[in-house]
């Protein structure tokens, strides 16, 4: 359980990175922590994690960055996260309901169910 809750972690921070450099151009430490509603030591600790993980890199003075790997995995997570929202909504769940909601469930779903969200949602396009 510890282990999959430091990958959660990893997974929000790199989610909510992109999201910062995809609006303001910028993801800086302060509006981590204030986004994720956590204490700034406790941002610095995570992101010197995505670091050594090779997720991300902090330049002094200028902000945090992904690298590569750090992209592919907010983009894996965004991509779940919207499959998870989606199937929410299409069962009858509000969409800010689906949007609380899949925040948990995007972290621990299997993705053999996730494959079933995705064959429902097709199917219901047709």
């Amino acid at each position: 359980m510890r282990r999959r809750r430091a990958a959660e972690t990893l997974e929000d921070y790199t989610e909510l990175i992109a999201d910062l450099i995809a609006r303001s151009g910028e993801a800086r430490t302060t509006d981590i922590a204030e986004r994720l509603g956590v204490a700034h030591p406790t941002a610095v600790k995570a992101i010197g994690r995505l670091e050594r993980e090779g997720l991300a890199i902090v330049k002094p003075y200028r902000g945090v960055s992904l690298t590569a790997a750090g992209r592919t995995m907010a983009e894996r997570v965004r991509r779940r996260h919207r499959l998870v929202v989606d199937f929410l909504v299409a069962v009858g769940a509000p969409r800010e309901a689906a949007e609380a909601d899949a925040e948990g469930i995007e972290h621990y779903v299997s993705s053999a169910t996730l494959a079933a969200f995705e064959a429902f949602l097709a199917a219901q396009q047709k």
